[in-house]
């Protein structure tokens, strides 16, 4: 047990081994570009985007610069029966960035509360409509959307559900979509599996459709290891909820804002979800923000149901943050000013080509990737699943790569400003790196 006088003993670290972390720390002090700097002082190439978010790079100048004009100006402002510019401002840029139709954006201070306001304004909808016996909300296993209640109910990973009780009645599971012995080392999409959207009509079947709310997945599953779709999958899943008259949610907080070379998986991929959780990028990871885009008709039916006053009696204190909104409209500005949603989208196929030059490299069993993302399998070692994983990220960082690791895969998500000589040097450490671990 760390005693008073420890440094590192009153932060209690999230998703993190504290026990372990504390006894070795490893620190970053500060951050620029494409590089973090570490406490010793030595560069750490970001093969991460911090925790997917920094798509942008770090520390750009043009969103230091708003939150500090901003903070001299206004630095809060309520938005509960008042307003500010800001928000109102940036939801009108958010709103033309999305699929048609989702243009009216409630905002949050980060995708778990994106994904608990997603769940609340579905069931929201649903008893506007009239339908108010729709409480049930799908997810699927393996699935990440946050750690409140809500996202954790609908969530499908083990570790961040079981210690927190039942979690919300009704809520369900599709089948995950991981199917390595018939798409390993799969390219962009996987070619089987989208039959799996099918088992949504099971649980029609199970519970009547009438008891069914909203599905959400996130169009690419990132925290549990980067597991692209298999061709075919959203759409199927699309055209069963229209069937069944269920609304679909897409958890857009990773692919977000250029991950997969357009503002949304949505939009790159050819799928209209009905509401679109946002986060990470929407402020280049600045200041903590979120959002959650809605299509029109399902504001409108919200609104219109209320006798009058509040219509939904939801929101957070910080929902449009000044601050928040600032970096927010200067991230877009950037964005667009550089073109990055398309650069991501050009450096794709050198991305791919890269990281599946990995293929034989030591304890590494599969390799998915999509747009400027990876996910690199090893073989869990006997007995100490995931400890793999975490010495190559440890030996990663000491050599001056920072990468995510999630069990025993290794996920990979630069900076949008990423050049092509960072990618294979990011790549080639890593090659090296694994010939090192046992």
């Amino acid at each position: 047990m760390q005693g008073e006088n420890d440094p590192l003993a009153a932060f209690w670290m999230p998703f993190t081994a504290n026990r372990a972390y504390k006894a070795a720390p490893r620190q970053l002090v500060s951050a620029r570009g494409m590089y973090y700097r570490s406490a010793d002082g030595r560069e750490i190439l970001d093969a991460t985007a911090g925790l997917w978010c920094c798509n942008a790079g770090h520390c750009r100048a043009e969103i230091v610069e708003a939150i500090a004009t901003t903070a001299a100006t206004l630095d809060f402002a309520p938005t509960f029966q008042l307003g500010h510019p800001l928000p109102f401002e940036l939801a009108q840029r958010l709103a033309a960035l999305m699929p048609a139709g989702l243009d009216r954006i409630f905002f949050t201070n980060s995708g778990s509360e994106s994904v608990d306001t997603a769940l609340k304004i579905a069931l929201a909808v649903q008893r506007a409509r009239g339908e108010g016996t729709r409480t049930r909300l799908i997810g699927r296993e393996r699935g990440y959307h946050g750690v409140g209640f809500g996202g954790i109910s609908v969530g499908g990973i083990g570790n961040n559900r079981r210690a927190f009780g039942s979690g919300l009645p009704g809520a369900g599971h599709l089948r995950h979509t991981h199917d390595p012995v018939r798409n390993a080392f799969s390219r962009g999409f996987p070619a089987h599996g989208a039959e799996l959207a099918d088992d949504l009509q099971r649980l029609v079947d199970l519970h009547g459709a009438e008891t069914i709310a909203a599905v959400i997945v996130e169009p690419m599953a990132g925290s549990t290891g980067v597991l692209v779709p298999p061709a075919g999958y959203l759409g199927r899943l699309r055209e069963i909820c229209d069937r069944h008259g269920i609304l679909l949610i897409f958890d857009e907080v990773i692919t977000g804002f250029g991950r997969v070379g357009a503002a949304t998986a949505a939009e790159a991929w050819g799928v209209t979800p009905d509401i679109i959780t946002m986060a990470k990028g929407l402020t280049n990871a600045a200041v903590p923000m979120g959002a959650v885009a809605v299509r029109r008709a399902l504001h409108d039916a919200v609104i219109d149901a209320a006798p009058g006053g509040i219509e939904l009696f939801h929101g957070y204190t910080y929902s449009g943050h000044p601050l928040a909104a600032a970096a927010g409209l200067a991230a877009l500005d950037l964005y667009a000013r550089e073109g990055l949603f398309a650069r991501a989208a050009e450096l794709a196929p050198h991305w791919e080509e890269a990281v599946h030059g990995l293929k034989g490299a030591r304890h590494v069993i599969d390799i998915r990737n999509i747009g400027l993302v990876a996910g690199i399998e090893l073989e869990p070692r006997e007995g100490a699943p995931g400890a793999r994983a975490m010495e190559l990220f440890h030996a990663a960082f000491d050599a001056g790569l920072l990468i995510r690791v999630t069990g025993d895969i290794v996920a990979l998500s630069p900076p949008l400003i990423v050049e092509r000589e960072q990618i294979d040097a990011m790549v080639g450490m890593l090659g090296a790196l694994l010939d090192g671990v046992a």
